[in-house]
């Protein structure tokens, strides 16, 4: 028996999703289309709308649908504070602990040389250039804790320290 090619297209699409499998896809794509259509096409227009209006900030590379996002544009962030994390997922994270009030810049990855991913490919040239404009005058390293991650923070870290700005870890109270 043949299936119909726009459900194993809807599969395939929900596989590219982090921790789905070919069973969970199959899971999900059944269930919208058999229970759930409503919620299907409201899934479907968000992610639409998602992906037409949302950006990267020009400052930090947060998500954003505007130019700058609300935490660069703010000015209640301290703007000599700037927090370097991986994902925008961890700007997320460290927000909904409310401890923090400074400023972030989101590399979109870490240093991976064996995947071809240098400083150029995480914007570093433009994070030294903002740490090179004098208004920095502390990093928070809160890369991920793997040996990439780890080396990521050695690295940024070193050309903070070869501008003179003070270098901390991320305080894990932070979260």
């Amino acid at each position: 028996m043949t299936r119909p090619l726009a459900l194993d297209a809807l599969k395939q699409a929900l596989r590219r999703l982090p921790g789905v499998g070919p069973k969970s896809a199959q899971r999900m794509a059944f269930h919208l289309l058999e229970r759930d259509r409503e919620g299907a096409r409201r899934l479907a227009e968000a992610l639409l709308t998602a992906v037409d209006r949302i950006g990267t900030c020009r400052l930090c590379n947060d998500l954003s649908e505007s130019e700058l996002c609300d935490l660069c544009a703010s000015p209640r962030r301290d703007r000599a504070l700037l927090c370097v994390v991986e994902s925008p997922a961890d700007v997320a994270s460290i927000e909904q602990a409310a401890a923090y009030q400074g400023l972030y810049y989101v590399l979109l990855g870490h240093l991976s040389p064996l995947d071809g991913i240098g400083p150029d490919e995480l914007g570093i040239p433009r994070l030294e250039r903002r740490l090179a404009e004098g208004e920095v005058k502390e990093v928070i390293l809160a890369t991920n804790l793997t040996v990439e991650g780890e080396a990521t923070a050695h690295y940024i870290g070193e050309l903070a320290h070869a501008r003179g700005i003070e270098v901390d870890l991320l305080d894990a109270r932070l979260l």
